[in-house]
């Protein structure tokens, strides 16, 4: 029996050269250790899925998070670079939090990346840029260049929650992202131009380049301000699209000890740094 049976492909992007699949496992069908046997059993009463990126390259490269490739099979070339030079690559490092190198498999043959219980979000951009989180890239397509943006303003970069940089991936291809909650309870805006949209939390998970962000009082006055119990609120305005990731709060309150009862009687925001403490 071939393991790729119990495959399930879940998302496929395609361009010239490559296939970008998600895959999952239906189901896992046990471990001779009663320990993890027992996690695997409520992990599928969960519904919670092991997945994987598969990456089908022709004559095409991919660039990985160094440490994610799983297995390859083919006619294929792993490489690490500092992904436009040491200084460049310095830069990526101190400013976002990536790693000073990128990993390349370049020729012909299938990749599959490491698995995880994670999610995984697929851009198909065309000339085209996203901001987005800290250490949530995972890999991308030739024709991708990944690097730091600098926050527009001082309001953003001080309490907006996502410091000076965030990282930024730019150009023509498909980018794969780790999202912090199922694909499925992303909400996507599309804001016209001058358009806002504030978030009161830092779980507005990307955007595209062309959103401004900054961090701003929710009233136009103190008293106001004060009153609401909202100090600052992540803010957003357009032309582009936001992905905010709603449930990301619940979920890290939910780790906590006694988690659950916070989020039965929440007196704050879910889960934000954005507020001045």
């Amino acid at each position: 029996m071939d393991g790729k049976e119990n495959f399930t492909v879940i998302e496929s992007q395609q361009i010239s050269g490559a296939i970008f699949d998600i895959v999952r496992y239906e189901k896992l069908l046990g471990s001779d250790d009663l320990n993890v046997a027992e996690k695997i059993f409520f992990a599928n009463q969960a519904n919670i899925y092991l997945k994987m990126v598969r990456v089908t390259l022709q004559n095409s490269e991919l660039l990985i998070e160094p440490g994610a490739l799983y297995f390859m099979k083919g006619h294929l070339e792993l490489k690490s670079t500092t992904g436009g030079g040491l200084a460049k690559g310095l830069m990526r490092k101190f400013l976002t939090g990536e790693t000073l190198f990128q990993s390349r498999i370049k020729g012909s043959g299938e990749v599959f990346l490491e698995p995880s219980f994670g999610h995984y979000l697929v851009f198909n951009i065309e000339n085209d840029g996203l901001i987005f989180d800290k250490s949530a890239f995972y890999c991308a397509s030739t024709g991708i260049e990944i690097g730091a943006k600098l926050q527009s303003n001082i309001s953003s970069a001080l309490f907006g929650g996502e410091g000076f940089f965030q990282t930024h991936a730019a150009g023509t291809g498909i980018v794969v992202l780790v999202s912090p909650v199922p694909v499925a309870e992303l909400v996507v805006y599309e804001l016209a131009a001058g358009e806002k949209l504030s978030v009161d939390g830092n779980f507005a998970f990307v955007r595209t380049a062309s959103v401004s962000f900054h961090a701003e009082m929710s009233s136009k006055s103190i008293f106001g301000t004060v009153v609401s119990g909202e100090l600052l609120l992540q803010t957003f305005t357009g032309p582009g699209m936001v992905w905010v990731a709603p449930t990301q709060g619940v979920y890290d309150k939910m780790k906590r000890p006694y988690g659950v009862s916070t989020v039965s009687h929440n007196q704050s925001s879910a889960g934000t740094e954005t507020y001045l403490r």
